[in-house]
């Protein structure tokens, strides 16, 4: 190598060595020709007792199968392959010591694979990049689970941690259209909290706050996980019930209107019983819209209202000669 070469050597060492990212070059068999200052540092592994040894044998907790197979691919397709954060957040087991990572250990990392051809023009090396994107991943990260954060509340009844109006209704009309292109079952249910006026009149409004989040809990603990339940509005709630008959329905809400007659809420030194009132509408291919099918629930909890409270009523499904006609 002549003086020219040997500076230009020299020079290119320096750069790979003061540059902020990781580079190891390896051969085909995967033993180190190059460890970077980088790689140094965050691994603990001095470049004396890495280089020339193979890469596995010397770094522990390396997802070896899969580096090899990505290793395997660049050189067999003889182009840059890269591989981001987000579909593995570390390659190489390096702690974060950047203060800009808010206090995360882990450090995030980018790699890009480039296969490097020898003085023949055969593809001998690979040159492996690994770039910290802590910071980048960090932000990224706060940004998503932010938006998570405003998209669940943005959906949720502030007193109940239940669905609110708006989304529920959004999830009955999805659940409408779904019976009507799969002409599956599906019940909805419709209640409300008796006398909840005398209450809050009586034991004011802090203390109906109180009895709506305990009929809320114990919805909560009633309703399977695939039954969709929200807030109407003030004391009422409804509970859409997925691949359900009305027979079903029924079940679930006798188990949770003695849930709730049995249920004390605690105010202050005081306790207070309530019960709730319920209607059951299982959808019927007459009804024309989801409301329609709201209407019939809510006519049906009428009903248990007016027949003395503190029951559930099912509805038999009559469709108006109107309507039929129209279906016809």
């Amino acid at each position: 190598m002549n003086q020219m070469n040997l500076a230009d050597f020299h020079l290119t060492l320096q750069v790979m060595d003061n540059i902020d990212a990781g580079v190891v070059i390896l051969d085909r068999n995967y033993t180190v020709m190059a460890w970077n200052t980088f790689m140094q540092a965050y691994s603990g592994i001095n470049a004396d007792r890495i280089i020339g040894r193979n890469l596995f044998d010397v770094v522990e907790d390396l997802p070896i199968e899969w580096l090899k197979n990505k290793i395997k691919s660049t050189f067999k397709l003889r182009m840059r392959s890269f591989t981001g954060w987000e579909d593995r957040p570390q390659i190489f087991n390096f702690q974060n010591f950047s203060p800009i990572s808010g206090g995360s250990s882990l450090m995030y990392q980018n790699m890009t694979l480039t296969p490097l051809k020898s003085l023949s023009g055969e593809y001998s090396h690979i040159c492996m990049t690994i770039t910290d994107v802590s910071d980048i991943a960090k932000n990224k990260t706060h940004l998503r689970e932010s938006n998570e954060q405003l998209t669940h509340l943005s959906m949720t009844d502030r007193l109940t941690q239940l669905y609110n109006r708006g989304h529920w209704e959004s999830c009955l009309l999805e659940e409408f259209e779904r019976c009507r292109q799969l002409q599956q079952p599906a019940t909805l249910v419709m209640f409300d909290i008796d006398h909840f006026k005398k209450v809050n009149d009586t034991h004011g409004h802090i203390a109906g706050d109180g009895v709506i989040r305990t009929v809320a809990s114990l919805l909560r603990r009633t309703k399977r996980q695939s039954d969709i339940a929200g807030r109407y509005g003030g004391e009422e709630f409804g509970v859409i019930l997925p691949n359900t008959t009305a027979e079903m329905g029924l079940y679930f809400t006798e188990r949770l209107r003695k849930r709730v007659e049995k249920a004390a809420v605690a105010v202050d030194v005081r306790s207070i019983n309530v019960t709730i009132s319920l209607g059951v509408s299982e959808w019927h291919s007459g009804f024309r819209t989801y409301e329609a099918w709201l209407e019939n629930a809510d006519n049906a909890l009428y009903e248990s209202k007016q027949n003395g409270r503190n029951q559930t009523t099912v509805s038999n499904v009559i469709i108006p000669e109107s309507e039929l006609a129209i279906l016809s």
